[in-house]
């Protein structure tokens, strides 16, 4: 593969930010990665690992790159935005990777340099794991990314950056703003806090000890915990700047989960049926879709999205 940006700047130094810098490695997609991360710590671990060149401060890194994402939590895009913008160099890229997009617009487009191009993104990997010791290449293989346009947004940089994605091993696709905010709310963010829910459930359960909970755990259970091991700082910032697609996908969760319980109060045996029937066949779409295996994985180390 060749050069796509000469210079690409990774601002937050995490999971997505390090998979992107061995992703570009692995398919010569960049000249040069520079990064930064507000952590002291994050930084030297950065550098042991020569994930890429570590800057000390973020106007530092983002000077005359030709790509910049930003890898922060959704909370933070504004004051970094504030910070790096008198850095950015004209003509520049400038794109990020938040599981939230109207919520970035937002933050992000009042800081935005003139000649400066924005194309927001989101890319729907990741792992429950954080930091960036837990990077790997592969993670963009075969998953989606999902790149918002702003209206106006140049055809040149959006293909370009289209481009990049598919180079790190994504299918790309494009959405409105508001679009991808009310898919996410479906596909993650409402999963994410049902599942903080259960094994939050669990864990108050007075008549279900704790020992029991982890010796016990079938693999539904299992998989709860996993996603509610994601990054607490992340998901604060996605719920709270999704509010309105999330609380409307939670108020649908209700009404069919009072559905379920009045079928099973009623000993309804064929709703329930035709209910679960409804849904195995989802869960073979998403197969077929090559989004994940039918094949038991209990460890689960990799893979995974967000």
């Amino acid at each position: 593969m060749a050069v796509i940006y000469e210079k690409v700047a990774l601002i937050g130094l995490g999971l997505i930010a390090s998979s992107l810098a061995w992703g570009m490695k692995r398919g010569g997609l960049a000249g040069e990665i520079t990064g930064y991360a507000r952590s002291a710590e994050t930084r030297d671990i950065a550098r042991e690992i020569d994930m890429c060149t570590v800057c000390d401060s973020a106007c530092e890194a983002v000077q005359d790159a030709d790509l910049v994402i930003l890898c922060v939590p959704v909370g933070a895009m504004d004051s970094v935005m504030a910070e790096i913008a008198p850095s950015l160099r004209p003509g520049a890229t400038l794109s990020d990777v938040g599981s939230v997009k109207r919520a970035v617009i937002s933050a992000v487009s009042p800081h935005v340099p003139d000649g400066v191009h924005f194309i927001p993104a989101h890319p729907l990997a990741g792992t429950e794991h954080s930091g960036p010791r837990s990077g790997f290449a592969e993670l963009f293989d075969n998953r989606w990314c999902i790149i918002v346009p702003p209206e106006g947004a140049d055809r040149q940089k959006v293909e370009e950056l289209a481009s990049f994605w598919r180079a790190l091993g994504s299918n790309v696709d494009e959405m409105d703003a508001d679009h991808h905010d009310l898919v996410l709310a479906v596909t993650s963010h409402t999963p994410h806090l049902i599942a903080y829910t259960m094994v939050g459930v669990a864990d108050d359960l007075g008549r279900v000890t704790d020992s029991e909970i982890i010796k016990y755990s079938a693999a539904g259970f299992r998989d709860f915990t996993r996603i509610a091991a994601s990054d607490p700082t992340m998901w604060r910032d996605v719920f709270l700047t999704n509010k309105d697609a999330t609380l409307e996908i939670l108020g649908r969760f209700t009404e069919e989960l009072f559905a379920l319980q009045r079928a099973i109060r009623r000993g309804d045996g064929e709703h329930l049926h035709d209910y679960f029937t409804h849904t195995r066949a989802i869960r073979r779409g998403i197969i077929e879709a090559g989004q994940d295996t039918a094949a038991p994985n209990f460890g689960r180390t990799t893979g995974g999205k967000t």
